[in-house]
């Protein structure tokens, strides 16, 4: 199953990722509570990721909805 992962302040699609790629995203950021269901993504962190063996696609695009900002918040839906 794919999953879109989305910019949560725009709701723009940043790209769609697998579910193995999905669950390294969820174990490797921190979650606030219990109902969180957003990431706060910055350029920091996809570096963190891309040493713990993050999938070459999902570390591209991550940078790519980051780019120059000092980063954003994701969300996911199915796709």
């Amino acid at each position: 199953m794919k999953l879109k992962l989305m910019n949560e302040q725009t709701g723009q699609v940043i790209g769609e990722v697998n579910e193995v790629e999905m669950r390294f995203l969820v174990d490797m950021l921190e979650e606030e509570s219990v109902e969180d269901a957003d990431y706060f993504i910055n350029q920091d962190t996809i570096d963190m990721l891309e040493v713990r063996g993050g999938d070459p696609e999902l570390i591209t695009i991550l940078r790519q909805a980051v780019g120059e900002s000092e980063g954003i918040e994701i969300t996911w839906e199915p796709a």
